[in-house]
């Protein structure tokens, strides 16, 4: 009974310490959650009374919605431009042997290491010697090069587990090669490319730092 006892003592202390983290995880933004539904002003945990007068305030705020459209407007158009450019880098990166392709790599990634003002104070210089509004094409340019080191690697690692037979048993049963792509590789990741753009439109909506600098009076995001 002894060393039964001693053999699941570090089970369950994991089991513990798994449930301690989750804990301390979500307990800050339940207890704002929480007091999100108070009536009055000042803050207050828990809420003496529930009431929905900060989200219909919110709702009602013209700042509040035009921020949340821009940032609707921005996080599509980034998102999906990042993951069609991270798809054809990933799949060049991985199907072929070229000069400069590790270079190639590490520009594309570069953005993980460099500050997200750098980003947008260096684009802003752009914009103003260019001549060029701080409108949508440079908040969505902006986004596009800081979300996508974060798509590129997940589509990247489902091209390395994909299995390249299923393309050759297409092939083999006669499918042409254009077709290839759209009914064996792209449902095939589907799963890489789904995360990818999830991860750049939570990351682009988010986005506060560069969006600071090259947004402008109509294309705010909410965050800014």
């Amino acid at each position: 009974m002894g060393s039964i006892a001693l053999h699941t003592l570090p089970g369950r202390l994991a089991r513990l310490f798994v449930v301690a983290v989750i804990g301390f995880l979500i307990l800050p933004p339940l207890v704002v959650t929480i007091a999100a539904f108070n009536e009055k002003a000042l803050l207050a945990f828990p809420p003496e009374r529930l009431s929905l007068r900060w989200f219909a305030r919110a709702l009602t705020y013209e700042d509040f919605r035009a921020g949340f459209w821009n940032g609707l407007i921005v996080t599509l158009w980034a998102s999906s431009i990042a993951l069609a450019i991270g798809a054809a880098f990933a799949f060049a990166l991985d199907r072929y042997e070229f000069r400069l392709k590790r270079t190639i790599e590490t520009i594309l990634l570069s953005s993980l290491i460099v500050p997200h003002f750098t980003i947008g104070l260096g684009f802003l210089i752009i914009a103003a010697q260019i001549g060029m509004a701080r409108g949508f094409t440079v908040v969505v340019t902006a986004h596009v090069i800081l979300v996508l080191p974060f798509v590129l690697p997940r589509i990247y690692v489902s091209l390395r587990n994909f299995d390249r037979r299923f393309e050759q048993a297409a092939e083999t049963l006669g499918a042409p090669p254009p077709r290839v792509p759209l009914t064996v590789t792209v449902p095939l990741l589907l799963p890489g490319l789904i995360s990818g753009w999830l991860l750049a439109a939570i990351l682009s909506f988010n986005e506060f730092t560069a969006s600071l600098f090259v947004t402008g009076q109509r294309t705010q995001t909410l965050p800014v």
